[in-house]
């Protein structure tokens, strides 16, 4: 247990391996009172949190016996509370969860199965032009014949969002859609890649030799990327097939999950069985369907309020990996505001906390930013700069279970990559609050002309103290310690 500026920490560490630095093994510093006083203010926590923690208590032989005694009196309290407050609060009524969609949303849910998606093939591979509705009635017609239990088929997500509220400030890219299965062991994921793959092969145009195709070369054409977990609390699939575009068509297969959603704006399953049997039967009356709408987030008119209010809203970011808070700083910028000012603090910090478990390392960090980014702001680049500096005030402001340096180099590469966006836009930071020296470059003996230069030289200068940053594109030196202004 350290003391000083970092007031009550517990350094938890656990190695990464023998010839591993000391950066990249998992070390988090966890403000353990913060983190127990935080969750001791919300009801509803459960003990995810709490078991990570317990989780490198355990294995951090670097903790004195006083610290670990502490850590775990402070876990068995904060356990007993939480059984307790689960025990005596009433379950979500189901009715409250669900919703049914009028004529206009059924609409606009006909029309978003209806249009065309192409699956963009590798190499001399042809575009597939697929309605979503058409390869959805497919596969689960498929998974059926191979004796695959398919309870139901959800559109979930921002597509779900949109389907509710057109206009809620945020544009949805890919189309997920889930197929509720059962998954009694890890022979039926074989049997779910090879009936996505074979409904793929029936869709290339005539003329195609398909005898002379494989599983294995449609995968390599057509899928951008496969995804399975199979556990004790998650079994679940993801099959994303190639988009240029970035509209995925993205067909997850779950048999548990145990958190389905990131806030309560895209909390959204809408069922699809009704509409799927109406298009099977050419019915062209898909208005007069029943089709229902579930909010995981357990309480759909609460849900539908923030989505139409643009309000921020979540229960135990904790359980989220990566806490949400990529998604949390892109609905800020998207004009978002939190639904609770009082909560919102407490919520940050749980959400910066697992991130950091999630990636612990700054290299990660920075993958998964980028990563973030290049799906999630596909013609939107003039908003990237915007994001970036959001994240950045956000750790900056809410991260309580890193040390210092570590805090420091987060925040360095985030302002980095802020710097690059502006970079490949050309576009020219807000500077009131900066104040730039320029150094003229050395007179150049080669050149004929007195005052010819070279760009390369020239220099510019921010003062702000703290570690020196470069970015590479341009001569810019950053002496800063919180970043741009």
């Amino acid at each position: 247990m350290t003391a000083g500026r970092y007031g009550n920490c517990v350094t938890l560490r656990a190695a990464g391996g023998e010839n591993k630095s000391a950066r990249t093994h998992f070390s988090l510093h966890f403000s353990t009172t913060r983190l127990l006083d935080s969750a001791r203010m919300n009801s509803r926590t459960d003990s995810r949190l709490t078991c990570l923690i317990r989780d490198r208590a355990a294995s951090a032989p670097s903790l004195t016996g006083m610290a670990i005694d502490y850590v775990r009196a402070e876990l068995i309290r904060l356990d007993e509370s939480l059984r307790l407050q689960g025990s005596s609060m009433s379950e979500t009524k189901s009715s409250q969860r669900f919703h049914s969609l009028n004529a206009e949303q059924v609409e606009v849910l006909h029309q978003v199965l209806s249009d065309v998606v192409p699956i963009h093939g590798r190499g001399n591979f042809p575009t597939l032009e697929l309605r979503p509705r058409d390869i959805i009635i497919a596969v689960r017609a498929r998974l059926q014949k191979q004796g695959i239990t398919v309870r139901d088929v959800r559109l979930n997500g921002s597509t779900a969002s949109h389907v509710l509220v057109r206009d809620n400030g945020t544009s949805y890219k890919d189309l997920d859609i889930i197929f509720g299965v059962e998954l009694p062991s890890q022979e039926e994921f074989q049997v779910i890649k090879e009936s996505v793959l074979g409904c793929l092969l029936d869709c290339l145009p005539a003329g195609v030799n398909r005898e002379r195709i494989s599983s294995a070369t449609m995968k390599e054409a057509y899928v951008q990327k496969m995804v399975k977990v199979f556990n004790e609390h998650d079994r679940w699939s993801l099959i994303s097939l190639s988009n240029n575009s970035g509209k995925n068509l993205e067909l997850k297969f779950v048999s548990t999950l145990r958190r389905q959603f990131e806030f309560s704006v895209d909390s959204f399953q809408i069922i699809l069985d009704r509409l799927l049997e109406s298009y099977m039967q050419q019915e062209s009356q898909h208005k007069n369907n029943t089709v229902l709408a579930e909010s995981m987030y357990g309480d759909f008119e609460a849900a539908m309020d923030h989505l139409r209010y643009r309000l921020i809203a979540t229960r135990n970011p904790e359980e989220i990996r990566g806490g949400g808070l990529l998604k949390y700083s892109n609905l800020l910028v998207r004009d978002y505001r939190p639904a609770s000012e009082t909560q919102i603090k407490t919520l940050e910090r749980y959400m910066c906390s697992r991130f950091f478990i999630d990636f612990p390392d700054v290299q990660e960090q920075q993958r998964k930013i980028l990563s973030y980014l290049k799906n999630h702001f596909i013609g939107e680049e003039r908003s990237k700069y915007q994001y970036l500096m959001t994240l950045r005030r956000v750790v900056d402001d809410s991260t309580v279970c890193l040390m210092g340096h570590e805090r420091r180099q987060t925040l360095n590469m985030i302002t980095v990559l802020a710097l690059k966006v502006l970079g490949e836009q050309n576009i020219i930071p807000n500077t009131d609050h900066v104040t730039c020296f320029y150094q003229p470059a050395p007179y150049l003996a080669e050149h004929s002309a007195p005052y010819i230069t070279e760009p390369s030289y020239c220099s510019y200068y921010i003062p702000q103290g703290g570690s020196t940053l470069l970015y590479q594109p341009y001569p810019l030196h950053l002496h800063t310690q919180t970043g741009l202004v």
